[in-house]
């Protein structure tokens, strides 16, 4: 349920084609629709602007299958899951006609969003060890109404490959960027343009990397302004930021 839709339902009963009871009933499974193992909650949209989103790890497949179809049970909105396995897909593929599944970015979109694009979103990688995330975090984007691009293996250890690409990271109106190692990348693209960048590290690189602990010190101590920074591997995060973004722009 998002503000959008229920506008539409108020005047559906104004016109006489919903009857206050009826809307009542509906309107009464909101917030939280109850499953004894997971709680959805329904009016996140409503509140926040974005969906409530499934995660799959520690999840069976039937209890994914589930919350799927009490989610598709409310029309209209995206319907995204994410760190899904194969299996997960497999219990879940049957209900939701156009469905898809990422496998590089292990991520469901069971419906997506609506309507003309929120934006354009360019989701940049310094390597191509980068991709899971960075196709997590292009999935849930699209899903979430944002056109997205892909600029793969721009990293700093080949500069000109980055300057190469300056009209590409210009013409986004927001930028995620996804680096592991010493995670350079975001300070340079962010002294290139005006758009606002998101800096995704990742878990790539060898012992001294601590699992993309030091890119994620890199990035927060960034020197070029304009960065924000998410979790280690969190594409998920980076591309809800980047819909907030876009959502307040248009």
């Amino acid at each position: 349920m998002d503000a959008e839709r229920l506008a539409a339902l108020l005047d559906a009963v104004a016109r006489g084609d919903v009857t206050p009871i009826e809307a009542g009933e509906f309107i009464s499974r909101l917030p939280v629709s109850d499953l004894d193992f997971a709680r959805i909650d329904t009016h996140r949209e409503l509140r926040t602007g974005l969906p409530e989103v499934i995660y799959c790890p520690g999840k069976t497949p039937a209890q994914v299958r589930s919350i799927a179809i009490a989610m598709l049970a409310d029309p209209g909105g995206a319907l995204v899951a994410t760190r899904a396995d194969p299996e997960h897909f497999a219990a879940v593929h049957d209900l939701s006609d156009g469905m898809r599944y990422d496998e590089i970015g292990r991520t469901i979109v069971l419906r997506a969003a609506s309507g003309a694009p929120l934006g354009l979103v360019a989701v940049v990688t310094a390597g191509t060890a980068d991709l899971p995330v960075a196709h997590e975090a292009m999935a849930v984007a699209e899903a979430l109404g944002a056109k997205v691009v892909r600029i793969a293996d721009i990293g700093v250890a080949g500069l000109h490959r980055t300057l190469a690409a300056q009209s590409d990271l210009r013409a986004a109106d927001v930028l995620i960027v996804v680096a592991g190692m010493e995670g350079a990348l975001p300070s340079v693209i962010a002294g290139l343009v005006s758009s606002p960048v998101i800096a995704v590290p990742t878990s790539v690189g060898y012992g001294a990397s601590f699992g993309g602990l030091a890119a994620l010190l890199a990035m927060l101590n960034s020197c070029a302004p304009g960065i924000a920074v998410v979790n280690i591997d969190n594409g998920f995060g980076a591309a809800a930021l980047a819909a907030r973004i876009l959502k307040m722009k248009s």
